[in-house]
């Protein structure tokens, strides 16, 4: 049975030539103005990320990680780019130990253990599409918008206030009072300590120079210049780990996308050090199931993707690292087999307990582009919390990602610390194919919610029909835990009906109702191309600041 849900509060964008969507609005114009001018999929991807790193500074930037999917149209072939940085050469559990820490702070220098990737993997990615893709835009103009946005300024977002107001409790020196560090309180703060209201101008002179010296001299700035000497001195000064060394040893990979079939169709995302395994893992589970038969929006509906969601985070967790420390058995992992097997632990009466208290966080940026050549591009980029480690290097304006604090400091952990090693990552953009070409260009923030609000999205416009705007302002839910939360429980949307929510209830499921479009659930968007048309349709989520544009 389908739901004859067809209607949302925006309309979904429709576009012949070329489509763009992001989180921020500033940062979907950046992106299309390098479209309108004759650019790619991936110099476009570049221009957007580089502009949502300075317009969105609370969720990612060029102190954080990024991973990219990239169609090329010319060649029909369909490449993965995992720019996450690695751990320093002194980064060691002894390190930690000798601390008198039984975990790695998620806040300070000490947090910020990992090199940031995301402006090699913006350089990696030009190449490519300079070399392979017929791109024509220089590189210097890929970051003209941002670099004027940070020297000039920009309104600042209600979700901007809202994140920093919440960083600046001064009660919390675990996870928030941000503004004992100097910089921050330099940058993101007024004169009065308070943070900026929305639609205050806020700059960021430093990260301006910063981007400026990155516009004209590349990645080598950042990794083997006066940059990467800048943070690891400041860091190190500050009882830091990372050293000159490890910026200029850190490199890039081009990676293998894994993919399973999905209805017919091909769904692709990103190997590990990725969860992209895991949001596969729950199509590969829900491909078992008649879900049409399924009324959408029913308890039976959410009840079943919440199951699989648990049963794939179990083969995740069990097994999720830096794959060159541990063997992943993949493709056992994604097999048939291994979908039918999870599949019949499903009891529509009754939830399974899974054990493992989820990460709470994960604040990234995710971001689509279709070009008119037909190339695709699906790129996630991130600080991890908000405001990452919370430390900026003096003068560079750059907050350092604290993704690193993820590592547990339990050797017998598949995740534990070691010196270069990359951290179990949550990121993980996605497409799915019809027919051996891009379909769906899809994606969404938030950690543990990203496999989640994926498997919401593709049920949603495959097995129920739905328009892309529709499909994302669709009710969510997030099976996880939240900040000082001592359990798992499903937070779903108020919009879901009170009797929807009981059935899960009696069910056995821990629910808590929260708000109708909260952030909670991230900012997902999609791109859908019709194979034969190929008219783009976008969509961008009202629970960010984002838009979908076309031409």
């Amino acid at each position: 049975m389908k739901n004859s849900v067809n209607w949302s509060f925006r309309p979904t964008t429709m576009a012949p030539n070329a489509m763009i969507t992001t989180p921020h609005y500033l940062a979907s114009q950046a992106g299309m103005k390098i479209l309108q001018e004759g650019g790619n999929a991936v110099e476009a991807a570049i221009a957007a990320a580089a502009t949502i790193g300075v317009v969105y500074p609370h969720m990612n930037g060029i102190g954080g990680d990024n991973f990219w999917l990239i169609y090329n149209a010319e060649t029909q072939e369909l490449k993965g780019l995992n720019s996450s940085g690695r751990s320093g050469e002194n980064a060691t559990i002894d390190f930690y130990k000798e601390q008198g820490l039984e975990k790695i702070p998620p806040r300070g220098p000490l947090g910020a253990n990992t090199v940031p990737g995301a402006v090699a993997g913006w350089e990696k990615a030009y190449r490519y599409s300079t070399e392979r893709m017929m791109g024509c835009i220089h590189w210097e103009e890929l970051l003209k918008s941002a670099i004027h946005y940070a020297k000039d300024g920009f309104p600042v977002t209600p979700s901007q206030e809202y994140w920093t107001d919440i960083n600046l409790d001064d009660t919390n020196d675990q996870f928030r009072h941000l503004q004992r560090f100097s910089e921050f309180k330099k940058i993101f703060t007024k004169t009065s300590g308070f943070s900026y209201r929305t639609g205050e101008i806020i700059k960021q002179k430093d990260l301006a120079l910063t981007l400026e010296g990155i516009a004209k001299e590349g990645s080598g700035l950042f990794y083997r210049g006066d940059i990467a000497k800048t943070i690891s001195k400041n860091l190190q000064a500050n009882g830091g780990l990372l050293t000159y060394d490890d910026f200029v040893s850190h490199h890039s990979d081009w990676v293998e996308p894994l993919s399973v079939d999905y209805r017919g169709y091909r769904a692709y995302n990103l190997p590990p050090n990725t969860q992209g395994f895991a949001s596969l893992s729950i199509l590969n589970i829900l491909n078992q199931f008649d879900l049409p038969a399924i009324e959408e929006g029913s308890a039976d509906y959410y009840h079943l993707l919440i199951e699989a969601t648990k049963l794939a985070f179990e083969d995740r967790d069990k097994y999720l690292t830096d794959p060159e420390f541990s063997p992943i058995p993949l493709d056992e992992l994604l097999s048939v087999k291994r979908g039918i097997e999870l599949s019949a632990k499903i009891d529509y009466t009754k939830p399974i307990h899974l054990q493992k208290q989820l990460d709470p966080k994960g604040d990234t940026v995710w971001l689509g582009v279709v070009d008119q050549y037909g190339n695709a591009v699906s790129l996630i980029q991130s600080i991890y919390h908000e405001y990452g480690s919370g430390f900026i290097p003096k003068n560079t304006g750059i907050i350092l990602q604290n993704r690193g604090s993820f590592f547990t400091l339990d050797v017998n952990d598949v995740n534990c610390l070691y010196p270069k090693k990359r951290t179990y990552h949550t990121l993980n953009p996605a497409m799915i194919f019809k027919e051996n070409q891009p379909y769906l260009v899809y994606g969404t923030m938030g950690g543990e919610g990203q496999p989640q609000t994926q498997a919401a999205l593709v049920t949603r416009i495959l097995d129920y029909q739905f328009p892309i705007q529709t499909a994302i302002e669709a009710p969510r839910w997030l099976y996880g835990r939240t900040w000082g939360a001592e359990s798992n429980s499903v937070k779903i949307e108020g919009r879901v009906a009170n009797n929807i929510i009981e059935s899960l209830q009696t069910r056995g499921h821990q629910v808590e109702v929260v708000d109708n479009f909260t952030d909670v659930m991230g900012h997902a968007g999609v791109i859908q191309i019709d194979p034969n048309s190929k008219v783009k349709f976008g969509g961008a989520d009202p629970r960010g600041d984002g838009a979908a544009l076309g031409f």
